[in-house]
């Protein structure tokens, strides 16, 4: 079925899914979560053969990405009922007003309706996406890379059928059968089929999206995050936090990529950020290193990108700043607005750094691997939004609704 097709589909669909009310959406939830479980031996037999063929293609860290296994198929039921229990979002009353003539407003949450999502090889994002925008009342065109395909596709046939099951249209959740470029360009064009486009992925992809598409973007971002190792920090909070942040998965965007050392703690913290995580037994995290921190310590010299990558892996870029002001304007300079940390036992200069830092979420004495829909209690989430219009940080339910304002009114004339 082409592209087109699929996305004519999903539109049809879109006024039941508008209309359909939270017991029914919620059935349709548990079922999708059960059918996962149901289905689980034929969705880990199509991700074999995914993994099979990207062997050798993909790193290592990426094919974690993109494997599957019951505890993780588990997870992924489990996000599914976690945002089975959320409030339906869809008729919510976000703020009213009556006026001096006696007209009362009321600012209303709607759907989208038709919701794309594009991207690459997490096959949990599947029903992560589905999930959530099922919920939010729109239909649901997946697009995800061609790594991931099979996994994808065992996925949505168990997912429509819990949508069966539970007697809402099977056509409101659509996966796109072409993974070439061509596929996507139709999704950014598709003027009057796409409501919404979200991308999730690496930076190509969703720099393509918002320079080329002719729908609506909520743009996800990439996540060059920050740790900055305070002068009054907790070192080993800070050594904890640091490996947390980059070790515990690397390959997401809540990662960490850069650990910003205040010189006055640089002597004591570097040697031993050294021997933590270089000295790691199953992968050992390469350090690079800005010219102040390669003084302290051996390691790899950061190079002009370093501080400006994404390594989504076991790199981390070192750098030594003189104050937290050095460490706010570099993060002002390299940041993608996604997630930072300060580590620190001062109150002032957390608090100075929190409200100077403007990314999506800041945190004082916590892993940037918090930024998570379901960490932060939104169930399963679309993506990290960086942008600031219409939403920030992690995309859940609310976030996947537009509003329209009702107006009740006893014959006023104007």
């Amino acid at each position: 079925m082409t592209t087109l097709e699929l996305l004519q589909k999903a539109k049809a669909a879109k006024g039941a899914m508008a209309l359909a009310d939270a017991q029914a959406k919620n059935r349709a939830l548990l079922a999708m979560a059960d059918a996962l479980e149901l289905y689980q031996k034929d969705i880990l037999a199509a991700n074999a053969l995914d993994l099979d063929a990207a062997k050798g293609t993909i790193s290592d860290v990426m094919l974690d990405r993109l494997a599957l296994s019951p505890e993780r198929i588990s997870a992924m039921g489990a996000g599914i009922r976690e945002v089975a229990e959320l409030p339906d979002p869809v008729g919510a009353v976000l703020s009213q007003t009556e006026r001096p003539n006696g007209l009362v407003i009321r600012k209303t949450a709607v759907p989208m309706g038709v919701i794309a999502i594009i991207y690459e090889s997490r096959p949990n994002v599947t029903s992560d996406a589905a999930a959530l925008a099922l919920k939010a009342g729109s239909a649901c065109v997946l697009r995800c890379g061609r790594e991931a395909h099979r996994s994808a596709a065992a996925i949505v046939t168990a997912l429509k059928g819990g949508l069966a099951a539970a007697g809402l249209p099977q056509d409101a959740l659509q996966l796109v059968e072409d993974t070439s470029r061509a596929s996507a360009n139709e999704l950014m064009a598709a003027r009057g089929l796409v409501d919404l486009l979200i991308p999730r992925g690496g930076a190509g992809l969703i720099r393509a999206c918002v320079d080329s598409a002719a729908v609506p973007v909520l743009e996800t971002g990439t996540g060059i995050c920050h740790i900055y190792v305070d002068r009054a920090a907790d070192l080993s909070m800070a050594l904890d936090i640091v490996e947390n942040a980059k070790c515990s998965r690397p390959s997401v965007c809540n990662a960490a990529e850069v650990c910003l050392v205040h010189r006055d703690v640089a002597g004591e913290l570097l040697p031993r950020l050294r021997d933590r995580l270089t000295g790691r037994p199953d992968h050992p995290v390469e350090l690079r290193l800005d010219r102040a921190a390669a003084a302290v310590i051996n390691g790899t010299p950061a190079g002009e990108a370093d501080f400006d990558t994404e390594f989504l892996d076991y790199i981390l870029a070192v750098k030594v700043v003189d104050s937290l002001e050095d460490a706010v304007a570099h993060i002002a300079a390299h940041s993608t607005g996604h997630s930072e940390a300060i580590v620190t036992g001062d109150e002032a200069a957390a608090q100075a750094f929190l409200a100077r830092v403007d990314s999506a979420a800041v945190y004082w004495n916590a892993s940037t691997r918090y930024t998570d829909g379901g960490e932060f209690g939104l169930g399963c989430e679309m993506g990290i939004s960086t942008q600031k219009l219409h939403a920030r940080g992690p995309l859940g339910l609310a976030e996947l609704c537009s509003f329209k304002f009702i107006v009740k009114g006893t014959g006023q004339t104007r």
